[in-house]
């Protein structure tokens, strides 16, 4: 066990992040040497496209991480994160039935509201409002969750329905996959609150700024405040939810050293994270870092 001021690093499980940026023949390996370096779970993230890889190789979520599941034995996989932007909770659910079955009930299903990117307008519409986002999220979330506990479901919502849709054998794992809900509002935090095994958040939206781990954890703090209030609200125990803090996008992973690792982990720890998750490390930006270190810092 590692302690830091007292903080047991142990406690909290580490993941990565993959992205889907080259041929499977190339990224089998690394999937594989992941798991190999004990981390708890590994992601991908799930677009059509992203930021700078637009015009540049980026494969699909779902047969990444099948391929995944039948390359690992051991760590949990999943989307982080899936959304409404592009997907619709009836085919989407037989995709997540299958890699639940392929992956030996080792999918957890990271879901979120999606943003304004490319991804919002790639099948012609408009981008949504924050408001409607919000909305086709709750909505989307809900679908979702009696699709993958129900062999037979019918459904009338706003904006998405069901009707007799079938899922056939269900999910290995019972009721169903595991949700890890990515929010940073508070009606994203009901959502995770009501159906959610772990709440995700990348930290507050700070612009260009990159937090360290102490005013990061800070930061997630204080957003934590408000999932325990959303969770007094549902009538759920707070302590049920996991918290699940993905580095990069706005809080520093803190992948310089052992050292700075260790420090960073136990930062989060103290406030009540309960799983880290960082990039692997690329040779340039985005989440460009040092591999070998980072090997290192796995291994420890």
């Amino acid at each position: 066990m590692t302690t830091v001021g007292g903080r047991d690093t142990a406690a909290v499980r580490l993941g990565v992040v993959i992205l889907p940026e080259a041929p499977w023949a190339e990224m089998e390996p690394v999937w594989r040497r992941a798991e190999e370096l004990g981390v708890d779970h590994a992601w991908t993230y799930d677009h059509l496209t992203w930021r700078s890889f637009r015009d540049e190789a980026w494969f699909g979520a779902i047969p990444t991480l099948t391929a995944a599941a039948l390359a690992t034995e051991r760590v949990r996989l999943g989307p982080l994160v899936a959304s409404p932007n592009f997907r619709h909770p009836v085919p989407f659910t037989k995709d997540l039935i299958t890699l639940d079955d392929v992956s030996g009930g080792r999918l957890t299903l990271g879901i979120g509201a999606g943003g304004t990117g490319w991804d919002a307008t790639a099948l012609g519409h408009e981008p949504w409002s924050a408001g409607e986002r919000a909305d086709r999220f709750a909505e989307f979330v809900e679908l979702t969750d009696r699709l993958l506990r129900d062999p037979v479901t019918a459904y009338q919502g706003r904006y998405y329905s069901a009707d007799g849709a079938r899922t056939y054998p269900g999910c290995v794992q019972r009721p169903r996959v595991p949700f890890a809900v990515a929010a940073a509002g508070r009606r994203g935090m009901r959502v995770a609150a009501e159906h959610g095994q772990a709440w995700v958040t990348t930290g507050p939206r700070s612009g260009d700024e990159m937090l360290g781990a102490v005013e990061g954890s800070r930061a997630v703090a204080r957003q934590i405040e408000r999932l325990d209030e959303a969770c007094a609200a549902a009538g759920r125990d707070a302590e049920s939810l996991d918290r699940l803090v993905l580095t990069g996008p706005e809080l520093d992973a803190g992948l310089g050293s052992v050292a700075q690792f260790t420090e960073t982990v136990g930062r989060y720890a103290e406030v009540g994270v309960t799983d880290l998750v960082v990039h692997w490390p690329r040779p340039e930006p985005p989440y460009q870092a040092d591999l070998g270190t980072f090997e290192r810092i796995m291994a420890r």
